[in-house]
């Protein structure tokens, strides 16, 4: 929330007064003597609030005014008025004017005009980061790929944590992308238009620390590996956090930070700082049936990084690929795929003989053994999963010739 108030006042005493009741309210000010002085600082970049007195030698208030609404119609002028001067403050109220306060002005007055337009100016700016947003689309639509549930839970999840202003931790497996789901989290925020800054946990001092924050301004700082931090940069980033820091921590995982902080490697006030809003994103061998959309968009990408034709994704090679894993997940699902264009991966061959029932049979069939696979044979979880009643399953398993017991570890 902008905290910035613009002080315009030629008498320099009544300036000098105001302005220290403005910042012993924790407010900063800007004070300008003159109108000349004031436009500088009148920008549609401009996200504070301005205090003018109406009577000025020059351009007095009512130009001011003027000037305010043609670069933001919007941004709130609070006019001071002498004791002769209320007829043309009620005026200028007609013309656009946010309030008008008549001098000299008891602090607990001033200041409560004074907040009032700012939360005023912040909804307003809000609002309209929110029109941008919603016009420039939905990065969590553009960005995170999948038919699956989870992948829509996950959507879902990400679009609900980036409209909240807290610090998020994202968690996940190795190569699960923890760093797109950040940068989808500061994308689809009222911070779009800011800074989002990566950094690595592992190895960031006190000054990298102060330097990131810095620079990352009223954007987004985005740690991964969290748990890397040194201990002592985890408690400096606690205390950061706790006075108020611009900048929008989202820290990355893929470790238990339950286990660390209970361990006592990772610093308690930060652990619970951070677990206010979790994003966990599912592994691959989560949602397999994600795995063709995602391997059809990486092959599209590597062929069109490596000037390569795209070759063609059968589902002999879709079912392969599903019943696999991917430990590595979407990071080894790429590698594969940009060793597929290049002509290097042992992907099955094309059968050519084969129709469209017994390639989509293929298919079926890798989906529940990966199913089985993931339930450790049990047959009632896996039907759940696949979302299939049980006769049917078992029907499946047996055309098939697929054994649930040979899953039971």
């Amino acid at each position: 929330m902008s905290r910035t108030v613009l002080l315009v006042d030629d008498d320099a005493a009544v300036r000098e007064a105001l302005a220290q009741t403005i910042e012993l309210a924790d407010l900063t000010c800007i004070a300008a003597g003159s109108f000349v002085v004031a436009a500088d600082h009148i920008t549609p970049a401009f996200d504070g609030i301005i205090v003018s007195d109406i009577r000025m030698p020059g351009r007095d208030g009512f130009h001011l005014l003027s000037h305010v609404r043609g670069i933001d119609a919007d941004l709130p002028v609070v006019l001071l008025t002498g004791e002769g001067d209320i007829p043309m403050a009620v005026k200028a109220m007609g013309e656009g004017a946010f309030d008008f306060l008549e001098k000299p002005c008891a602090a607990k007055d001033l200041l409560a005009v004074v907040e009032r337009a700012l939360k005023t100016r912040r909804l307003v700016l809000e609002n309209r980061e929110l029109k941008q947003l919603v016009e420039t689309g939905d990065p969590a639509a553009r960005m995170i790929f999948g038919v699956s549930e989870q992948a829509a839970d996950l959507r879902t999840h990400v679009r609900r944590v980036a409209q909240t202003q807290g610090e998020v931790l994202i968690s996940g497996a190795q190569g699960s992308g923890i760093s797109k789901i950040a940068e989808v989290i500061h994308l689809s925020s009222t911070r779009s238009k800011r800074p989002f800054l990566k950094r690595a946990g592992s190895g960031m001092d006190l000054i990298a620390l102060s330097e990131a924050l810095t620079e990352a301004g009223r954007g987004s700082l985005f740690i991964d590996e969290i748990t890397m931090l040194p201990a002592q940069t985890q408690l400096a980033l606690a205390e950061r956090l706790e006075d108020g820091e611009a900048a929008r921590l989202i820290a990355g995982s893929t470790r238990d930070l339950n286990r660390e902080m209970e361990a006592g490697r990772f610093n308690t006030d930060l652990y619970y700082r951070l677990t206010v809003m979790p994003v966990r994103v599912p592994a691959l061998a989560e949602r397999p049936e994600d795995i063709p959309v995602l391997f059809r968009r990486y092959v599209a990408q590597a062929a069109e990084q490596s000037g390569q034709p795209a070759p063609d994704v059968t589902p002999q090679i879709e079912a392969a690929l599903m019943t696999r894993d991917w430990p590595g997940n979407a990071r080894a699902l790429m590698s594969e795929a940009m060793r597929f264009v290049m002509g290097m991966a042992e992907a099955p061959r094309t059968d050519a003989g084969l129709g469209l029932v017994e390639q989509l049979a293929q298919v079926e069939q890798s989906l529940i053994e990966s199913a089985l696979r993931r339930a450790g044979g049990q047959a009632t979880v896996a039907a759940k999963t696949l979302k299939l009643p049980r006769k049917t399953f078992y029907d499946k398993c047996a055309r098939y010739g697929i054994k649930p017991e040979d899953y039971r570890s």
